[in-house]
């Protein structure tokens, strides 16, 4: 294991770089450039944020404000998208470098944490635009906000040990990838993103309870909505989900390497 960090560290301008890289990647030839990173989310919250609360006048219960449900959507979409975005490309992430693992000498998880990294830009320039639509609404920032980084933290755990594992699966055993994203959609709606804890029905309960992005998007929503700080004791089963499956992703990683490059 220390060996393995050592290796990361000593590359680590490598992953940098590679950050910077794809970030400047997608917006080649584009005048507006780095702009479209706040420009799509933000139209994305707008278009919630009117849809549901000047539209169909969705509301919570127990919070009166009009633009609440719209907020309550927009917390944890955000939430979800930067697990959903970093799990999706683990996944594929040997396979779609297939060409540069076999021709470059570097440390093969240098490119999960590219994809990390990335992923993590993106999130926070969705929250800039997010911050953006919450002021429209006389909806300031607060105290709150400052937990969101622990949010971050323990969801890019969970994911990150998640993708690797599922990556690695998936070099040798392609149905992997295909039978996740199938599960990745129905984990969507077991996860209150779209509906409150408290709409489920009570034999429906336990799913809330064991499912750790359940605890992980709730971060999100309790503060960016409510200006509420978690409930530590419900955090204490999503960080030993994360912290776990992020060691053991390491350790699976270091048995399945040296047969990576020939499976592929």
């Amino acid at each position: 294991m220390k060996q393995l960090l050592l290796s990361l560290w000593r590359f680590r301008h490598f992953m940098l770089s590679s950050i910077k890289a794809e970030f400047r990647g997608r917006f080649a030839r584009s005048k507006l450039g780095a702009l479209w990173m706040i420009l799509n989310p933000l139209a994305q919250a707008t278009i919630f944020a009117i849809v549901l609360s000047e539209v169909l006048a969705a509301k919570l219960p127990h919070v009166e404000s009009k633009s609440a449900y719209a907020i309550y959507l927009m917390a944890g979409t955000a939430a979800w998208g930067l697990f959903a975005e970093i799990v999706n490309r683990c996944t594929t992430v040997f396979i779609d470098y297939s060409n540069t693992l076999k021709k470059i000498a570097f440390p093969r998880l240098c490119l999960p944490l590219i994809i990390g990294g990335s992923a993590l830009l993106n999130h926070l320039l969705l929250l800039l635009a997010i911050l953006v639509v919450f002021l429209f609404f006389g909806h300031p920032p607060n105290v709150a906000w400052l937990v969101l980084p622990l949010g971050m933290l323990l969801i890019v755990l969970f994911a990150f040990g998640l993708g690797i594992i599922l990556g690695l699966l998936n070099v040798f055993s392609r149905d992997v990838g295909q039978v996740f994203t199938i599960v990745l959609q129905l984990w969507f709606w077991l996860t209150p993103v779209v509906y409150t804890v408290e709409s489920l029905p009570e034999r429906f309960a336990f799913i809330h309870r064991i499912n750790p992005m359940s605890s992980l998007v709730k971060i999100y929503q309790d503060a960016l909505l409510l200006g509420r700080l978690p409930q530590w004791e419900n955090l204490v089963f999503p960080l030993i989900a994360a912290v776990g499956l992020f060691g053991f992703s390491f350790w699976i990683f270091r048995r399945a390497s040296a047969d990576l490059v020939d499976a592929l």
